[in-house]
């Protein structure tokens, strides 16, 4: 099926960047299906209603759902398998003979969808999920530096993660708001002053990094320098 699947993190970054309507031109230009699981659904609606801050942006995402750009996907064989892959994730790491927590419902739930449902690729912005399936092996480093302890690794785990998850192509939010740059979907902003789009794109790629995408000053240098702004 032709499909992508986003976890919670780049709609919330969308939302507050003020770019969640860049779903429905971006969804159009695709020629797919924008799918979320019913577990980011729970977490971006349910979840958020309940909080003082999260829940305008709960009924804006809400919005997107009631019309069709988000699809919402529930079915019994995506949350065992999510919870399948959630355990085994979780199990990869410890310190001091104690698993670490690394990954959570809603990413797995992403995962797990993604698998199921043949989708061509994750939205992920989180970046423990997104070395999960690209450089698992990169992420006891990351522990390392985060808890200041020696973390071990399961590497038979591992291994039958990466066989799990292979295939599985990661974007994020940074890469959605470069397409729609590139496809003069953020125009509206400058109007006809073309001398601002370097100023347009240097601000809403570190508008997602800000939002919570994981992405480092030397990509959006990078991508700066491929649409030769630097």
């Amino acid at each position: 099926m032709k499909g992508l699947v986003f976890d919670a993190g780049p709609i919330i970054s969308l939302t507050m960047n003020n770019l969640l309507w860049l779903l429905e031109p971006l969804r159009l230009k695709y020629g797919g299906q924008f799918i979320i699981p019913e577990s980011v659904r729970v977490e971006l609606i349910d979840q958020a209603l309940e909080s003082k801050k999260f829940k305008f942006e709960a009924l804006q995402t809400q919005q997107y759902i009631r019309n069709g750009t988000l699809t919402v996907v529930n079915k019994k064989e995506i949350r065992d398998e999510a919870l399948r892959l959630q355990k085994l994730a979780n199990s990869a790491f410890s310190v001091r003979g104690q698993p670490v927590k690394i990954v959570h419902k809603g990413e797995m739930g992403v995962l797990a969808t993604a698998k199921v449902q043949g989708a061509d690729a994750v939205i992920i912005d989180e970046r423990n999920t997104r070395e999960l399936v690209e450089h698992p092996v990169h992420i006891a480093k990351i522990m390392r530096n985060r808890l200041h302890a020696n973390v071990a690794t399961n590497h038979s785990v591992l291994k039958k993660l990466r066989t799990e998850l292979k295939g599985i192509k990661v974007l994020r939010s940074f890469e959605l708001v470069t397409i729609a740059f590139e496809q003069g979907l953020l125009d509206r902003y400058i109007e006809s002053k073309p001398e601002l789009r370097k100023v347009l794109l240097e601000s809403v790629l570190w508008g997602v990094k800000l939002n919570g995408c994981a992405v480092s000053d030397k990509e959006i240098h990078q991508v700066m320098k491929l649409e030769r702004f630097a």
